[in-house]
């Protein structure tokens, strides 16, 4: 049997995490279409790990394509062939899904799929990191569905930092113990479980971004980012 979801990260498989991957930010359908698979990035679109090193290898993006047009063509039937694979025997047994190592909810109808999925599985524990603030917030989540809302999208001004459990990128383990967050780095389920809504995780060890993000958090680059586009659309106010 061929599985949609994969456990190929050794860090995610060793604790029985699954995971359901599509393209990282933008991509081209098969038929040259352009399509946005995380309508609000903000800052981490030029931050994002899954954009570079194994994540751009040509076998890796074909087959994040291939799940993405599976969802377009034919959402439902995807749909119920998720929830009968989550039958099998492998997901017995305390099993994580992850949804997304890269895009996020791109629509409503994909994101009430999920939920559906979360519902008919309720042995599985499913969580995903999101940017997707204001579509998520409206629905109720089943019991076994965790959103962790990710610093450094155009929705951050409506995650609650206290109230909403959410993860921000630090650029050292000492930034984020002095900002009072949690780190998940023993285990990526820890996002999900922690008895704590604020998350932490140390930037990614790859040279080029770590050096774009400097001493800075994935939220308050997006804070700047917010604060610049308010000046310039005020100064175009002005001159209007």
């Amino acid at each position: 049997m061929k599985y949609l979801l994969t456990n190929g990260n050794r860090e995610l498989a060793k604790d029985g995490i699954f995971t359901w991957t599509l393209p990282a930010f933008s991509v081209r359908l098969t038929d040259e279409t352009p399509f946005v698979t995380c309508p609000n990035a903000g800052i981490c679109a030029s931050l994002c790990y899954a954009r570079s090193g194994t994540f751009n290898f040509s076998n890796v993006r074909k087959a994040h394509l291939s799940k993405l047009e599976m969802v377009l063509n034919d959402l439902e039937g995807w749909r119920d062939q998720m929830v009968q694979e989550l039958q099998a025997k492998r997901y017995r047994g305390g099993k994580y899904v992850r949804i997304h190592d890269s895009g996020d909810f791109f629509s409503a109808d994909y994101f009430l799929a999920w939920l559906y999925i979360a519902e008919k599985t309720p042995d599985v524990l499913f969580y995903a990191y999101t940017k997707e603030v204001l579509m998520t917030k409206v629905y109720q989540l089943p019991e076994n569905f965790v959103l962790i809302y990710s610093m450094g999208g155009k929705q951050d001004r409506f995650i609650d930092l206290e109230e909403d459990r959410h993860a921000e990128v630090f650029p050292s383990m000492d930034a984020l113990l002095e900002a009072g967050y949690t780190d998940q780095e023993d285990s990526d389920i820890l996002a999900a479980t922690l008895p704590t809504n604020k998350i932490g995780i140390v930037v990614n060890n790859i040279p080029h971004l770590k050096k774009k993000q400097g001493v800075n958090t994935f939220g308050s680059l997006q804070r700047e980012r917010d604060e610049r586009i308010k000046e310039l659309r005020a100064r175009e106010t002005v001159y209007d």
